[in-house]
């Protein structure tokens, strides 16, 4: 049967990116079947589509060449959350700078008394930050240290698979219950039973551990990204993730009637094979953001990434995404599932999703030394966190859920020679942007949803 031009980008897409690793996808190349909303909206609009896929089909051979930038090559979480320079410590520094006092003469802050005043708030309770969240505004943490991690409870569950039962590693972000979200100390979502299919399903075992009915993660695809040209360096040339979940795996889980946010973190492995409790996993077996692993103890070290949310600074976990590209550039899960949610929809009654808003274009000059740094040039060019804007978060808003739907946008052309690009830290300053006309979609296509969704469980904001 003769392919149409967009079947035969999307073979290319298919037989080129991921013919790499097709050996140890182990089945899952079945999951990259359709060519993303995204990818569409983004690489088919430049008029470029067929240079950046038929690259990526070269991909093993040409990113070891001199004229290829690979910044994100190989596995693990990259850089840290606390990074070198304004552009990438968004730390708030002392509440003292400016006044006659030093800072021991201040009260603790508010919120760690009531969360709904200033913070900084730690969301995710059941966990511990190396950066102490009570001492976060009494103290000048310097930029790169602490790293910016937090140590989560690892549950050790099981899925069934056609060969029996495997062991599936889980953490819990996020409930869509309240009280069970209390009970567990992590974060409630009341748009999370809005999830239909997309979360799979599972029984509560004895124990209280899931066992899954199906759905599992192969994590030893070598992830690999390599940007485009320097002064166009997204969409990415080359685009793998690092983990890829079958047709049926999904982050988001329906146990008793209740949605959870339960990311794997490693699967069909036992505990010897996992036992990283002092870093350096070995990251063919677990998630690319874990940083130490302890299944005798029952914890996992996971990197935190920054971000904004209604201008206030946070850090969040980012785990899988709907995209294949999506996810090898978030370092996280490659989950088809998700993409069985309705996006574009943001906060209507059977909404599942909150927008995080995502620059194609911010400022990249002088990589994390400048402070209006921001987005996916900036992130593919100098390998740092691109400073993504989410919507609502718990304790700003009532409509945060952990399954956000990317909102990309670009600086238009006019919006440069003017001076006007810059950090945006607020949705209502993009949407009032997006509105004038200063920023639109990927080459001027409407602003909206891009397509894909990427799954981020927020684990405090900072002030």
């Amino acid at each position: 049967m003769e392919l149409t031009q967009r079947e035969e980008i999307e073979k290319v897409f298919i037989d080129g990116v991921f013919a790499m690793n097709t050996h140890q996808h182990k089945g899952n190349s079945a999951n990259m079947t359709r060519l993303s909303r995204w990818a569409s909206l983004v690489v088919i609009a430049t008029g470029a589509a067929i240079t950046f896929f038929s690259a990526a089909a070269l991909a093993a051979d040409r990113h070891e060449n001199e004229g290829d930038r690979a910044t994100q090559a190989g596995n693990g979480p990259g850089p840290a959350a606390n990074g070198a320079g304004p552009g990438c410590n968004l730390i708030p520094p002392e509440a003292s700078i400016g006044t006659r006092v030093d800072i021991s003469e201040f009260p603790p802050p508010d919120s760690l008394t009531d969360p709904e005043l200033a913070g900084p708030v730690q969301l995710l309770r059941s966990g511990n930050f190396d950066i102490p969240i009570e001492r976060l505004t009494g103290v000048e943490v310097p930029a790169g240290s602490p790293r910016g991690t937090i140590t989560l409870p690892l549950f050790k569950g099981a899925v069934k698979t056609p060969s029996g039962l495997k062991p599936a590693w889980y953490i819990i972000l996020d409930a869509g219950d309240q009280a069970e979200a209390d009970r567990l100390g992590v974060n409630f979502s009341r748009k999370l039973r809005n999830a239909g299919d997309a979360a799979r399903p599972a029984t509560r075992r004895a124990d209280g551990t899931f066992l899954f009915e199906s759905g599992i993660v192969d994590f030893s695809p070598d992830r690999l990204v390599i940007p485009g040209p320097e002064d166009r360096p997204f969409p990415p040339r080359v685009a793998q993730p690092g983990s890829v979940g079958d047709a049926n795996y999904s982050p988001l889980v329906r146990v008793d009637g209740i949605v959870y946010d339960a990311p794997i973190i490693a699967a069909a492995v036992e505990n010897a094979a996992i036992n990283f409790p002092n870093g350096n996993p070995d990251y063919a077996l677990v998630h690319d953001q874990v940083i130490a692993i302890d299944p005798a103890h029952g914890t996992v070290t996971l990197a935190l990434i920054n971000g904004f949310s209604f201008g206030k600074p946070v850090l969040y976990i980012s785990t899988d995404s709907s995209d294949p590209g999506v996810s090898a550039i978030e370092a996280n899960t490659f989950a088809p599932r998700m993409r069985r949610l309705e996006v574009g929809i943001d906060d209507i009654a059977r909404s599942g999703v909150e927008r995080i808003f995502i620059a194609t274009n911010g400022p990249s000059e002088g990589g994390c030394n400048n402070p209006q740094r921001q987005g996916l040039s900036a992130a593919l060019l100098d390998g740092h966190r691109p400073n993504n804007t989410f919507g609502g978060i718990p304790t700003i808003a009532t409509d945060y859920s952990p399954v956000w739907d990317a909102n990309l946008y670009e600086w238009t052309k006019d919006s440069i020679e003017k001076g006007y690009r810059g950090l945006l830290t607020e949705e209502f300053r993009i949407l009032k942007l997006a509105r004038d006309g200063y920023i639109t979609g990927p080459n001027g296509a409407p602003f909206g949803s891009a397509g894909p969704v990427i799954v981020c469980g927020v684990a405090a904001r900072l002030n």
